[in-house]
């Protein structure tokens, strides 16, 4: 193991002097800098997250999500969102390294207008049975547990289709990194609304069998063709792995919901995991690059993540930051619990960069 001291030969040890800090005065004024003053700051020996561990409690989120309702007229916010924002990285409006997250409110009846953005994103319904969204002409119907996506570039739209009760549900985008990318594009639909074609979840139907349709080998775009994932199948697929497999000792019976085409992440920047935990079960620690923004779908239980106990229970919310240690635990003895994630594990991958570690002992 390399001994992690800035002193050392191989690391920036300049010590500075008159004749340097005049020197360095001059490179300001010519907008450049000498590498050994910032080198050990911006090379760190291991991943240095300016993120921290946060958890989310629906329970305090929900009635001010609620409040939104009666201040932000639909049509006006555009998306009626309260984000969650890391404290460590609020000029990012950042959850987690640069991974967004908020939870969207649509009253009965609502309806937003169409529109695409260079950001890809995906919900995850927390409350409501009449949800829906169009993602380029397809309308989807989701419910409570159920997971969606919105790839970049796709026209879409949101609503509420039922008449007595709000729908929440919880948004996760990669705004932060095309931000950080200078790559960000947004475009209102010219018609404000799309047409949707006649079928609904049409892709749910057509993919969602574990068995590819005929012509599945023409689907060239980035992201997956299905678009929906509901609950009830995920969770049954989750308790079927549980009675054939032990599953991993770091997050339990764990299942990554796949582009059915190619068997990758669902879309190119950001990955998505639900994974259940048996009753009572706890797991070992582990760490990896990347940042992780956990949901809990079911049960109640508790994280420890760089040291700091979070204890949920169904709709909290909370972040692993990159390179953080963390175990989870299921508090109770009789039933199952379950976590929804997404991450930005396919950009770290892409890049080379993805590394994991378990913790000894």
């Amino acid at each position: 193991m390399t001994t992690q001291d800035d002193n050392m030969l191989g690391r920036a040890r300049v010590s500075d002097t008159p004749e340097l800090e005049a020197y360095y005065g001059e490179l300001a004024t010519a907008e450049a800098g000498a590498l050994w003053t910032v080198a050990n700051r911006i090379e760190p020996w291991y991943p240095q997250p300016a993120s921290v561990p946060v958890l989310w409690r629906y329970a305090e989120l929900r009635p001010l999500v609620r409040k939104a309702l009666d201040l932000v007229k639909a049509e006006d916010a555009g998306r009626r969102v309260v984000m969650l924002v890391n404290p460590g990285r609020r000029e990012l409006s950042a959850a987690a390294g640069l991974l967004y997250t908020g939870l969207q409110i649509m009253g009965p009846g609502e309806s937003m207008t169409a529109h695409r953005h260079q950001a890809s994103a995906l919900r995850f319904v927390h409350e409501g049975t009449g949800a829906w969204t169009v993602v380029d002409g397809e309308k989807l119907r989701v419910g409570p547990g159920d997971f969606a996506i919105t790839p970049n570039g796709t026209w879409h739209e949101h609503g509420n289709e039922g008449t007595d009760e709000p729908v929440i549900w919880q948004d996760g985008l990669d705004i932060p990194l095309v931000n950080a990318l200078d790559a960000g594009f947004y475009e209102v639909h010219p018609d404000l609304y799309q047409q949707a074609r006649p079928v609904p979840n049409e892709s749910v139907l057509t993919y969602g069998g574990n068995l590819l349709p005929y012509g599945a080998e023409k689907w060239a775009r980035p992201y997956s063709p299905l678009l929906a994932w509901p609950w009830e199948r995920t969770y049954q697929a989750l308790r079927d792995l549980a009675e054939a497999t032990e599953g991993s000792p770091y997050d339990g019976v764990i299942m990554e919901y796949t582009n059915p085409v190619t068997g990758g992440s669902v879309m190119p920047t950001m990955g998505a995991h639900m994974q259940l935990l048996r009753p009572g079960q706890a797991t070992r620690a582990h760490r990896h690059t990347g940042s992780v923004v956990y949901t809990a779908a079911k049960g109640h239980g508790v994280s420890v993540v760089a040291g700091q106990r979070l204890e949920w229970t169904k709709g909290d919310i909370f972040c692993v930051p990159s390179w953080a240690w963390h175990e989870h635990a299921n508090l109770d003895e009789s039933e199952d619990a379950c976590l929804f994630s997404f991450n930005d594990f396919p950009v770290m991958r892409s890049l080379g960069f993805y590394r994991e570690e378990e913790q000894e002992g």
